[in-house]
């Protein structure tokens, strides 16, 4: 099931056209959100982008630049970057040129909310595994991580209260942790007090719904999920990206919301499965703001954007 999803949503990218033009739809949100009890202070508002697929094709880089002008005016505390940077990387025929070509675009788009703090993930698309050899400064992770200003693959930071834990989870069997990584996960939820609010960030979703027709989930989630029951004295929630689409899951009291992408259907019209013009499936292209409150709850809704 995954590998013949990796091959369908491949070459969709693969085939989409050059026509230019942005999905056109009402500004009503898609919410995945809690009910609110109305005591909870809120302590940060979070961006999250994921999936933007910067290329040089279909004026993605001005319709991201619009994008990325409403998403600063939710007064956004940062913003949580989800992976899938660039268009792809990670395809045997890119060459070095074109590596270079996408992530100098993405680095010109950063200057555009450089007081703004980034926290990113690396995406199945983002690593160019094509180099001559794995001593290329250019092949796999390392390289990616510099391009993002990632402190490493994996890690994990504190805001206003809040556990911050983003993952890498472009390994073996795609859309999984490795042993190294599983170590340092156990060892950073056993650090934590109980009670303590957690936001787990990844790429591929840990569980999710639209994962049932089209694949796409961590092929480990049954390892994450008993290791989050076991961490069930804390209040856990999940974010990720790599689908395109927006569904929430809840399993053992942990929330796994999966959201949509700002490129929809890679910034491209789209195809006969496509709801409206630019979307994939069901999901135009969007950002999500997520607010987070003092007892450890959250907010999260997905807003599309019509660029």
């Amino acid at each position: 099931m995954k590998k013949k999803h990796d091959i369908k949503r491949r070459q969709l990218i693969k085939n989409i056209g050059l026509a230019t033009g942005a999905a056109m739809f009402g500004g009503v949100a898609i919410a995945n959100e809690k009910e609110r009890k109305g005591k909870e202070k809120p302590v940060l508002r979070v961006a999250h982008i994921t999936d933007i697929h910067i290329t040089s094709g279909n004026n993605a880089p001005e319709r991201f630049r619009k994008c990325l002008n409403d998403v600063l005016k939710q007064r956004v505390d940062f913003l949580l970057n989800g992976g899938d940077t660039i268009m792809a990387a990670d395809y045997d025929h890119i060459t070095r040129e074109e590596v270079l070509d996408q992530w100098s675009i993405w680095g010109e788009l950063r200057n555009n909310f450089k007081d703004y703090d980034l926290y990113s993930c690396l995406g199945n698309h983002d690593m160019w595994w094509a180099a001559p050899d794995k001593t290329d400064a250019m092949y796999g992770k390392e390289y990616v991580v510099k391009q993002l200003n990632m402190p490493s693959r994996y890690y994990s930071f504190e805001k206003a209260g809040w556990h911050f834990i983003v993952l890498d989870s472009n390994n073996d069997n795609a859309g999984s942790l490795d042993e190294e990584q599983r170590k340092w996960l156990e060892n950073e939820l056993d650090r934590m007090n109980e009670g303590a609010a957690i936001l787990v960030m990844s790429h591929y979703p840990i569980l999710g719904v639209s994962t049932i027709p089209y694949g796409g989930c961590h092929t480990d989630s049954k390892y994450i999920t008993k290791l989050f029951h076991k961490h069930r004295d804390k209040k856990i929630h999940c974010i990720s990206g790599h689908m395109h689409l927006v569904d929430t899951a809840v399993y053992n009291d942990v929330h796994y919301y999966c959201n949509g992408s700002v490129s929809g259907f890679w910034w491209g019209d789209g195809d006969k499965d496509s709801a409206a013009k630019g979307w994939y499936h069901e999901t135009p292209p969007g950002y999500t703001i997520i607010d987070f409150f003092d007892d450890g709850t959250l907010s999260n809704i997905y807003y599309p954007h019509s660029y």
